[in-house]
């Protein structure tokens, strides 16, 4: 079978996500590993957003509006990271969601690895080397993606968010994802954020990256243990 073939037979997988409340999340089994793998995908998901800000060739659509609020508030890149993801998480209360485990490690592990990747990296010359930074990048963000959410650890801020509005307002995740994308980048490149090539490689490869890692790395879970009164309740 061929590279392109494997892509195709990964993108098109059906995913095994278990729902679950946070509690539930909690209690499924197998805490070791999937905080471990949910920490490795929060880091590298951080580190592949510095990579994309060093690219200098666009940044992803949250990206942009981070950017272009450091224009004109005194923060690092990882800590504005950090600060809409708290804002968001605010987003959240009048959608009755609650933030699981993973979302919270999400709203500050992500933007502490930015802000290091950044202090240990100077900037990238050359178009070339640039362009690969950028393609490294996006992949790794969309490897980074499928190991957080393979956890099953509750959704990231911007994630909950996005299907949050989905099921209040019954439209599809794809047109809310899209409404909510356009609307940020809008912002930040008015802010002065950097919106380019990477912006729109970005948004067409993202969501079939992730597609692809997702099965090979969500962590199989049984379905949530009832409560002890709820399964006497439904035995009766």
């Amino acid at each position: 079978m061929s590279p392109m073939q494997l892509a195709r037979r990964g993108v098109a997988r059906r995913v095994a996500l278990t729902p679950m409340t946070p509690l539930e999340q909690v209690r499924a089994g197998r805490m070791g590993h999937r905080v471990v793998q949910l920490l490795v995908g929060l880091v590298l998901f951080g580190v592949t957003m510095a990579l994309l800000v060093r690219a200098t060739l666009g940044l992803e659509p949250w990206g942009v509006l981070s950017y272009g609020l450091i224009r004109h508030i005194p923060l690092s890149y990882g800590e504005m990271v950090i600060a809409t993801s708290f804002v968001v998480l605010l987003l959240w209360i009048p959608l009755r969601q609650w933030p699981g485990l993973g979302t919270v490690l999400n709203a500050v592990v992500i933007g502490l690895a930015t802000d290091a990747t950044l202090s240990l990296g100077p900037p990238v010359e050359g178009l070339g080397w640039r362009a690969l930074l950028m393609v490294v990048g996006v992949v790794g963000n969309g490897l980074a993606g499928a190991l957080y959410i393979g956890s099953q650890l509750g959704p990231g801020p911007r994630d909950g968010l996005m299907t949050g509005l989905a099921h209040r307002t019954g439209r599809s995740i794809r047109l809310v994802r899209t409404s909510i994308e356009v609307t940020v980048v809008v912002l930040g490149w008015t802010l002065g954020g950097v919106v380019g090539l990477g912006t729109l490689v970005y948004a067409l490869l993202i969501g079939p990256v992730v597609q692809l890692f997702l099965p090979m790395l969500t962590v199989r879970l049984g379905p949530p243990a009832q409560e002890p009164e709820l399964a006497e309740t439904s035995g009766s």
